[in-house]
């Protein structure tokens, strides 16, 4: 078969044909006695092969490679495509996720354009004072898209750094941030639920509260807990279970207490923190450590319920409970 007629069945140019005999690729089988080159069977075959393996990604001295070399496997060519592949579809999802993200800044102009993209490479710098500069300057001067903010918050290990984030996130001015930290706080990895949850305690407004009082539920503790001190600040009283756990298990319990104290302002509240507490001490295997936690934990509670409560502690079996008790109870009276 001429040239011409494999270029035509095969869809391989004339051209590319005699680079690929040039590079040793596939060389006609005959000549015509005219002189023309004549590819057989076999050759348009390699012809196919040859195309195949470019269709995977390999360049031509790799397909030379493969066709020629023995030692050459499969196993390795592909492991090898498979890795390059990854690398390429990585570079071009960054390069597409950057677009997107200067796209929503919607720039006026190339300066703001590029000084968006300079405030993108600085967050994810190595040097911790460019991210934290860099975390500082979106919230001033440059619109940097909220999802390369919560990105680059879910990420950060540096708590300077995490902190500007934080603030940056909570003044980016409308309730963007808050559905994609709550994703956060659904992440599997540990760290990133903590940097999500204390992000999200941190925005103003109803969504970010309605995201927290879902992050109530979750079952993460450490989730559960900075849910709770953020919506107790917030005057939220569906905050008082966990918080009431919070000082009986010791897990930051005088934040927990400070936290109850401010939503016993409301009389209903104060009647509920009151009862959530004496229940915890009414139960038999509650330890003397969790009872001097409640103890001082109805301290910051009014009402006639929590001042039974302490006036009954001031006889606990335990000394320093009764010790801690007996004086509460003395300050409230002069109160």
């Amino acid at each position: 078969m001429l040239i011409g007629e494999v270029a035509r069945r095969s869809g391989v140019s004339a051209r590319m044909l005699r680079h690929y005999e040039s590079l040793g690729l596939v060389r006609p089988s005959g000549r015509t006695g005219s002189g023309y080159r004549e590819y057989s069977g076999a050759d348009i075959r390699r012809i196919f092969h040859i195309e195949g393996l470019r269709s995977l990604g390999l360049s031509l001295r790799e397909v030379g490679r493969a066709l020629d070399d023995p030692a050459f496997t499969p196993s390795e060519l592909v492991g090898d495509l498979v890795r390059r592949t990854r690398e390429r579809i990585a570079a071009k999802t960054g390069l597409l996720t950057r677009l997107r993200r200067i796209d929503a800044a919607a720039p006026a102009g190339w300066e703001d354009a590029l000084q968006v993209v300079a405030v993108l490479r600085a967050l994810g710098s190595e040097s911790a004072d460019a991210r934290q500069r860099a975390a500082l300057f979106s919230a001033e001067e440059v619109p940097v898209p909220v999802e390369a903010l919560v990105e680059a918050a879910l990420s950060e290990t540096d708590p300077n750094v995490a902190g500007a984030l934080r603030w940056a996130l909570a003044r980016s001015g409308d309730d963007g941030p808050a559905p994609l930290l709550a994703e956060g706080v659904g992440s599997p990895v540990a760290a990133v639920r903590e940097r999500a949850v204390r992000a999200l305690a941190e925005l103003p407004g109803d969504e970010a509260a309605a995201r927290l009082r879902d992050a109530l539920e979750n079952a993460d503790v450490v989730v559960r807990g900075y849910a709770a001190l953020a919506l107790g600040t917030r005057g939220e009283p569906d905050a008082v279970p966990t918080l009431v756990d919070m000082v009986v298990e010791g897990r930051n319990d005088t934040d927990a207490a400070d936290a109850l104290s401010v939503l016993a302002g409301d009389r209903a509240t104060a009647d509920r923190i009151a009862t959530g507490l004496v229940d915890r001490l009414a139960h038999g295997a509650t330890e003397v450590s969790a009872r001097g936690r409640l103890t001082q934990a109805l301290a910051g509670i009014p009402g006639p319920r929590a001042s039974r409560a302490l006036r009954e502690l001031s006889h606990d079996t335990d000394p320093s409970v009764a010790l801690t008790a007996a004086y509460l109870l003395r300050l409230r009276d002069a109160g």
